[in-house]
């Protein structure tokens, strides 16, 4: 914390003698008024100043006093709005600033959580520069309500971050268009425009989304603009932050965006009452009522489940969604450890089953199964392939620590490494996905960091520096085109676009190279993985947004600080963690710096037992243990629901992997480092 209170205190360094109250340039602001059934009517306002206040005011009669107070400093303009109806009405409000001498050309934007550079990455039917060059969203979409621009020319950029609390939100009565609430909220709109050369931030009260709303998966709506209702003599007050920060790159742009955003929120942990072993017993129970048979396969049946009934689907899927593999070695060490024979059992027979029948005549793992219609992947990905990898490594480690030997899967598991090891390009990178003869069938390189993990646990596991050698390899092109252009894509199977686990799985790579390389090329190692820190920190959210009444999440009381954004396509929150809080503990170490493990707690405490479905508290779901997946906290549905609720299919068989993983640190290290 004190390096993180030190960044402050540099970033306003010589602000005390430079305050004033007066308006800097480049700001414009618009009043919006609504009368029901008819179009709203816009109003521009100009600014005069009267004492220590500013009065915005338009040459036609509002309807409500709109007074304005500015602070400034050398880095920082604090803008406090006062709205004060002078008659019942509906209006919106909304501001834009445009610095001097930033540039369309060399800009790029930071909506964190949901938009990096210019969304390039993002198909046309998701948000991104291909669908406009002015965007404004609604406050609770972001992990932060903070908008940024970064002029790589200039080396500057500025943010505008939400300042007062936002505690209250609202149904909407439509989707699109404009609307008129029936009850009060405290959500705002925030963005950017870089529109005929024109960039500037954009802020705005109640919100609008422009120039799309962003409704489901893939489909984008109308714009939207809300209006808030006010009786004559309401009193409304908003408050922004606005920071200049100097920056040498997008990287370090969005380093110091996050910095400013934590030290302004302060998130804390959230009062735990279960223990972690507590929460193991519960989540052990979707093992037990999980578990199938497809033919001579056994598994645990997560994937494409409804909430309403958590009934066996039958899909198997080894790695992303479904985790089979590594959840049967959870099963499986958690049964040893509490004495519960039907847990060992469950683990033992999932892998006997795997070892004899789960690859294919490639040598390849079947990935993906669908036992109800014999559907069965014949693309396989790199990334199910790797996390099958590592999952069969951990359970190889187990079993010989405890004097038990797979020489047959053992052999299979290293011919899989092999293969894939086979597939690396020479520019250092993987393909994405390939066929059952190694032709490549998707070319991006986005999950090149999906398999460094593997490499280094099967390089430690058969003592082969080969495989250690390849990651390496791996790394140098993470080093060029994913970190040194900051450019986080492609490593989830369902979106095409900027997400948060390619950063988070580049942050796990540098992670295990660390931990598996000599003295010489530690400190790079890490160095890298504080570059890449920030953005996988990025995704998750520092604030709780509100919730309207009726709403299940917000009835649940639901804090949303600490969970992680998902992607630009997939506009939803989840437990999505693994090793992220050991990771974030492992930087407080090596750096001092303390946001990381506060972070590393508010992850950790806010993600264990919040929603987790247990006798007398099912959050939704119909069975305990089985964690929701789709949290939809924001005006956006993976195809049902929405806000407030979940989608009615999910897939708590990662959900469940990644919370226990979460519990129990050290894992990978032991294997990595089993002598230290």
């Amino acid at each position: 914390m004190q390096k993180l209170l030190l960044f402050t205190s540099l970033l306003f360094m010589g602000c005390a003698s430079n305050h004033t109250d007066s308006l800097p340039e480049g700001f414009t602001w618009t009043l919006s008024v609504k009368n029901s059934g008819n179009p709203a009517v816009s109003y521009s306002l100009k600014a005069k100043k009267s004492g220590k206040v500013y009065k915005l005011y338009s040459d036609t009669t509002l309807p409500a006093d709109l007074l304005l107070t500015v602070k400034v400093n050398e880095n920082k303009i604090l803008l406090n709005l006062t709205v004060e109806a002078k008659r019942n009405c509906d209006i919106n409000f909304s501001g834009v600033y445009s610095p001097a001498g930033l540039s369309s050309a060399s800009s790029e934007f930071l909506l964190p959580g949901f938009w990096y550079h210019l969304n390039q990455r993002s198909p046309e039917s998701a948000p991104g520069i291909k669908k406009g060059s002015t965007w404004m969203v609604r406050e609770d979409r972001l992990s932060s309500p903070m908008a940024g621009v970064f002029d790589s020319a200039q080396k500057v950029a500025f943010v505008i971050l939400r300042n007062n609390k936002v505690k209250k939100d609202a149904l909407m009565p439509y989707e699109y268009g404009e609307i008129l609430l029936g009850a009060a909220t405290d959500l705002g709109g925030i963005g950017f425009t870089s529109d005929a050369g024109n960039v500037g931030l954009l802020f705005g009260y109640p919100f609008t989304e422009k120039p799309y709303t962003y409704r489901r998966k893939l489909t984008l709506l109308p714009s939207l603009t809300a209006f808030n209702r006010m009786k004559a003599g309401d009193k409304k007050q908003i408050s922004w932050e606005i920071v200049r920060i100097s920056a040498s790159s997008y990287s370090e742009f969005v380093e110091k965006a996050w910095l400013f955003a934590f030290d302004h929120y302060r998130p804390e942990p959230l009062p735990v009452k279960l223990s972690d072993d507590s929460v193991k017993q519960i989540l052990s129970g979707y093992f037990k009522e999980s578990y199938t048979e497809c033919g001579n396969l056994k598994s645990s049946s997560g994937v494409e489940l409804r909430i309403d009934s958590c009934e066996k689907r039958g899909v198997f899927e080894v790695g992303f969604v479904g985790r089979v593999l590594m959840n049967a070695y959870n099963a499986l060490q958690y049964g040893y450890e509490k004495h519960d024979s039907l847990l060992v059992k469950i683990g033992e027979s999932i892998f006997e089953s795997y070892g004899k029948y789960g690859f294919n005549g490639s040598g390849l793992l079947r990935e993906w199964i669908d036992c109800k219609t014999g559907r069965e992947a014949d693309i396989f990905s790199l990334r199910r392939q790797s996390e099958g990898v590592s999952a069969l490594i951990h359970y190889l480690t187990y079993e010989r620590k405890n004097n038990r030997t797979h020489p047959d899967l053992e052999k299979k598991t290293y011919q899989l490494v092999r293969n894939l090891k086979a597939l690396q390009r020479t520019d250092g990178s993987f393909p994405r996905k390939f066929d059952a003869q190694f032709t490549v069938k998707d070319f991006s390189s986005g999950s090149t960091s999906t398999i460094i993990p593997a490499l280094i646990m099967a390089s430690a596991y058969f003592n082969d520096s080969s495989l250690l050698k390849t990651a390496q390899q791996s790394a140098l092109f993470l080093d060029r085109e994913i970190v040194g252009k900051a450019d986080y894509f492609s490593s989830t199977l369902d979106a095409n676009c900027e997400d948060k686990e390619a950063s988070l799985y580049a942050l796990n790579s540098y992670y295990y190279l660390w931990l598996a390389s000599d003295e010489g090329m530690k400190q790079h190692y890490l160095n890298q993985a504080i570059k890449v820190s920030f953005f996988a920190l990025s995704w998750y959210y520092l604030w709780d947004v509100p919730f309207a009444p009726g709403q299940m999440l917000g009835d649940l009381g639901f804090k949303t600080r600490g969970w992680g954004n998902v992607s630009v396509e997939n506009n939803h929150v989840d437990v999505y963690a693994f090793e992220f809080p050991e990771i974030l503990r492992w930087l407080d170490e090596q750096t001092g710096n303390g946001y990381y493990s506060q972070m590393a707690d508010v992850i950790t405490s806010s993600m264990r037992e919040q929603l987790l479905p247990r006798k007398g508290y099912l959050c939704g779901i119909a069975k305990p243990g089985y964690h929701p997946e789709v949290v939809q906290h924001t005006n956006w549905d993976y195809g049902k629901n929405g806000k407030g609720y979940y989608n009615d299919i999910f897939a708590p068989g990662w959900v469940v992997c990644s919370l226990w993983e979460m519990l129990t640190p050290g894992r990978t290290r032991e294997i990595i480092l089993p002598n230290r």
